[in-house]
């Protein structure tokens, strides 16, 4: 109450006021303008003045509705604050300050697209005088990331009208974003009928702005590398911002002025045999021309601008022509290209395969062939070369001379291009035996020896194998070769034997002997150190096992051997003497019947055996010199007591 009654003598106080004529100046400043993003919190300011002084001033704040209308929101005087009730603003806004200090604040909170509206602001004083301020409030929303889509068709420079070149789009912004078509980097203008650029607005259900703006143009052939984009600027709080789509291209369609034909493999020279590949190109870009590809003979088809000719010839030689036929306009250009394909013939020796040629005698042969390149000439026989002419001399022919020659013609300009010819070559004359490394030899009784024998001439000559006793041989293998025979036999050493290789054909004969010496195995004692190099074997009658015989080589100890044969012939004499002695008595008094062995141990026997080299049985002598049975030999024994 007591407020109330204040309130009125207020009141009462600025009536007698203005009975005395006292007018108050008031006078309010506001910014044209608060720029703020949607979501985000606005504040509008409002700086005023009196003459009377801020103090007790009444503070209004109204917006002006989109239809005009003045719409009060808060009332404020040195009492109360009043936020009005049922507004769009009555829960989001909130003001600041008194007055006492000639500056209010009002603050909406969350603001929205359709906050975008006029603020006032009235002053009025304790008297008449009153003043206002207005402020628009801006909100901003900043759009989505553009697009731009080009066409995909191609586009000819026929056409009369500007034809679509692509459309960019810009979604969601606040205010309406602007668009501007570039070409490379330059702003695309132009005549109406050469380029035209027609946007679209769209206002979304959420109050947002979405634009699109379609580019069409004449095009020329220029413009087939021409890159198009867009320009995308829209308003910020505080200025303007810009973004740029990707870059599009498009496929401009022109006419051909020129046509080119090539061979694109292979490379450099073309040979017979390869696959050509022939490719036709014009400078246009038109679907709707025809390419063909003839030659004399006529026209082929290509596929993919490529025409594929497998394993030519010299007959594929020739100029081949393009054709480019617009169908549009029926015309036509053309463009050719020359094809040469290198050729080598067969080679061609003389004379003709084979040839015979007596020793002694001289062979020419010539080699040819018919080449479109120069080539090169090379004889070879066993992998060597024998002459860098087509022609090939051969003096003084020997059976060396005989074999394959083979002449190889090459194209040195072209890779793998060669032929060749060949020439088998007889020499005619009498068997040669080749000689081996050595024909003498010495094995051991029972084994198999392999003679072979090697022998040339034409006719290719027979061979057979004797003996030194007439005895034919059957060959164990027999291989022909060129103007060659390798023949084999095999014999089992029995004895010394001579074999001789015989070979003939119809301009003579040819032999070669071999002498095999047969040697004889020998055994040593256990348990002696004996060491025995004669064709006897020496056994200890106490030798549990016998030593392996050991075969002698007689090579430079043949005197050895025979010292030792005669030491042992001398020794056998010997006891034959001593056991006459004995029979005769002279010996240790004893009459000619004492037995010499009859006190003798039985391990104390020495046991020699002795063999003829003709390998004859041995005569066994018992103590009484008389021959011992079949059985009980092995060899001569003679005992001797210790």
């Amino acid at each position: 109450m007591a407020a109330r009654n204040i309130a009125y003598l207020l009141v009462g106080l600025l009536a007698l006021f203005h009975t005395w004529g006292v007018t108050a100046d008031v006078e309010v400043n506001m910014e044209d303008r608060v720029e703020v993003f949607r979501g985000e919190t606005a504040s509008i300011a409002c700086m005023f003045t009196s003459s009377e002084g801020v103090g007790g001033m009444i503070i209004q704040w109204f917006y002006v509705a989109r239809s005009g209308e003045k719409q009060k929101i808060f009332y404020q005087d040195a009492t109360i604050q009043v936020v009005d009730k049922g507004t769009p603003f009555t829960d989001r806004i909130r003001v600041n300050g008194t007055g006492a200090t000639g500056e209010i604040v009002l603050t909406i909170s969350n603001v929205q697209l359709a906050d975008e509206l006029e603020f006032i602001c009235l002053i009025k004083g304790l008297t008449e005088g009153t003043g206002e301020g207005r402020t628009k409030l801006k909100v901003f929303v900043m759009p989505d990331l553009p697009t731009i889509e080009g066409v995909q068709t191609g586009i000819s420079v026929n056409e009369d009208s500007p034809s679509k070149i692509g459309t960019c789009e810009v979604k969601n912004g606040f205010p309406r974003p602007n668009i501007t078509w570039y070409r490379n980097t330059t702003p695309l203008r132009g005549p109406l009928d050469v380029v035209k650029m027609v946007p679209s607005t769209t206002v979304e259900s959420s109050g947002l702005f979405s634009v699109k703006s379609d580019l069409s143009m004449k095009v020329m052939k220029e413009d087939k590398d021409d890159l198009f984009y867009c320009e995308i600027n829209y308003f910020v709080p505080g200025g303007l911002r810009m973004t740029e789509t990707p870059d599009i291209n498009i496929t401009v369609h022109y006419p051909s002025t020129a046509v080119s034909v090539w061979v694109e493999s292979p490379k450099g020279n073309i040979k017979e045999g390869d696959s050509i590949e022939l490719q036709c190109r014009g400078n246009g870009n038109k679907p709707s021309s025809i390419l063909t590809i003839s030659d004399e003979r006529g026209e082929n088809t290509i596929d993919n601008n490529v025409l594929v000719l497998d394993n030519v010839t010299r007959l594929n030689s020739g100029v081949y022509r393009c054709t480019s036929m617009d169908m549009d306009t029926y015309e036509e250009i053309s463009g050719n290209t020359t094809v040469f394909v290198n050729f080598l013939e067969p080679a061609v020796v003389m004379p003709k395969d084979p040839v015979v040629v007596a020793q002694g005698e001289e062979l020419t042969a010539t080699c040819n062939a018919l080449s479109s390149l120069q080539t090169q000439i090379v004889w070879m026989k066993d992998g060597e070369e024998v002459s860098t002419h087509n022609s090939l001399i051969v003096k003084d022919a020997t059976f060396d001379s005989a074999g394959e020659y083979v002449c190889v013609v090459t194209v040195l300009e072209i890779e793998g291009m060669e032929t060749s010819g060949t020439l088998n070559v007889e020499v005619q004359g009498p068997p040669e035996i080749m000689k081996p490394g050595s024909t003498e030899m010495e094995e051991s009784f029972g084994t198999t020896v392999d003679l072979s024998c090697s022998v040339r001439g034409f006719p290719t000559p027979s061979v057979t194998w004797t003996t030194s006793d007439g005895k034919i041989l059957k060959t164990a293998s027999q291989r022909k070769t060129w103007g060659e025979v390798h023949s084999v036999v095999s014999i089992k050493v029995t004895s010394d034997i001579t074999a001789f290789c015989n070979a003939s054909n119809d301009f003579g004969t040819d032999a070669l002997t071999f002498n095999i010496a047969a040697t004889i195995n020998t055994t040593t004692p256990a348990t002696t150190t004996t060491t025995t190099t004669t064709t006897a074997t020496i056994t200890s009658a106490t030798a549990e096992t016998p030593i392996p015989p050991k075969k002698i080589k007689k090579e430079g100890n043949g005197v050895i051997i025979a010292v030792i044969i005669i030491c042992i012939l001398l020794l056998a004499i010997l006891g034959s003497v001593l056991y006459f002695l004995y029979k005769k008595g002279k010996i240790c008094g004893r009459s000619g019947k004492q037995d010499l062995t009859k006190e003798k141990s039985g391990k104390d026997n020495i046991v020699v055996e002795m063999k003829s080299d003709n390998t004859e049985e041995a005569v066994l002598l018992g103590v009484n010199g008389e021959k011992q049975p079949p059985s009980d030999q092995g060899g001569a024994y003679l005992d001797v007591q210790k």
